[in-house]
């Protein structure tokens, strides 16, 4: 028995993955940092190899290495990265780097020498997001000292990419220019003599709404867990997680009872209040207090006053409610219950943060699906 739930359907991101490959010529990299989006990230990765993923990419060297002690042999890309990291434990097990300046590539290639093998590397532009990557002035000189390294063994450069500032908002003159800019700066790499095999470019968005940015490689990441990047449009994607608690209290209230921290909510008359197991310690955002949506008992409620560290209240007003019953924060909305998106509207961001909430430890994750 549960209290409070994220049920994963592996099914969806491996469908999802599938769909996304059908509309490219591309290899595919499923994205799954931050434990896969809370979604679980070897479970996810399983999911979208079987879906036809070929490659898989995470922020961190720790996840990197997670994905390498749960037996996952695909290619793997790590970029972000801090100085001082043991760098060489990543190029023993064939973890991809990602390099973006000069003093990358110089930590990179001794961490080589220390494994005694040539680091797989992936270097990075920036083309606009003004992020990570070398800048137009710094990359002809990592062109030229990753070019040196590659000629004495020391590194391989296997890729070239960057990462689109406004790809969300299809038809933002953003694109068109960071794409120019990639261009140019693969052209570079080119003529400077690193010739990176796989180019990529193309996250969610421009994997589903700009084919020809995607060359080499796409490098989908939200998408692959059925949430769309873009507002409006679902691409046929379906969610993979739904959120939900048991009921663990109801009682009778009388007209006019503060409910909650500071009585921000007052019940109108007589009602019924259903008490949650799930908190802004669970990933409920506190921002949600007085406007997150819940399903319970067959309607869609509003929670009632803040939300707490471990729980919220429902004004269910007469309608019957018992311990026990399940209410529902998110899912597919298949069944009439609110969505990841529906709860992005209601405190202000984005799906991306509603699902990566609830990758906390007091919300068992349940896995369905064939890859189960």
């Amino acid at each position: 028995m549960w209290q409070a739930e994220a049920r994963i359907d592996l099914d969806a991101i491996r469908e999802n993955v599938a769909r996304m490959l059908s509309g490219t010529g591309a290899a595919l990299m499923a994205v799954v940092k931050a434990d896969g989006y809370g979604h679980g990230m070897v479970p996810a990765a399983r999911a979208a190899i079987d879906g036809g993923a070929t490659w898989l990419g995470v922020c961190t060297l720790d996840e990197a290495l997670a994905l390498r002690r749960a037996g996952l042999t695909v290619p793997v890309l790590a970029w972000l990265l801090a100085p001082g990291l043991p760098l060489h434990d990543g190029i023993t097990a064939d973890v991809d780097l990602s390099v973006g300046s000069l003093g990358q590539l110089a930590e990179t290639v001794a961490a080589a020498e220390l494994a005694g093998r040539p680091a797989r590397v992936h270097l990075k532009v920036d083309t606009g997001l003004s992020r990570g990557g070398a800048t137009a002035d710094e990359w002809p000189a990592l062109l030229e000292a990753a070019a040196k390294e590659q000629a004495e063994g020391r590194i391989e450069v296997i890729g070239g990419w960057s990462h689109f500032a406004y790809a969300d908002a299809p038809g933002h003159p953003t694109i068109d220019r960071q794409l120019a800019a990639f261009t140019e700066a693969m052209d570079l790499a080119d003529r400077a003599g690193v010739r990176p095999a796989l180019r990529h470019l193309a996250n969610s968005a421009a994997t589903l709404t700009r084919p020809d940015t995607h060359f080499d490689l796409v490098r989908p990441g939200i998408a692959c867990y059925g949430l769309s990047p873009v507002t409006g449009d679902t691409f046929g994607l379906r969610p993979a997680m739904t959120a939900r608690g048991r009921v663990m209290l109801v009682k009778r209230v009388p007209a006019g009872s503060g409910v909650s921290y500071g009585h921000t909510y007052h019940t109108e008359r007589e009602t019924t209040l259903a008490v949650v197991p799930l908190g802004y310690g669970d990933g409920v955002p506190r921002h949600a207090s007085n406007v997150g949506p819940v399903r319970l008992a067959g309607r869609n409620r509003t929670i009632a006053g803040r939300v707490c560290m471990d729980q919220i209240v429902l004004d269910c007003g007469d309608d019957p409610v018992a311990v026990g019953d399940v209410a529902t924060l998110f899912g597919s909305g298949a069944d009439g219950e609110p969505t990841a998106d529906d709860w992005a509207a209601a405190v202000d961001t984005i799906n991306y943060e509603i699902v990566t909430r609830f990758g906390g430890v007091r919300v068992r994750r349940t896995y369905v699906g064939s890859g189960t």
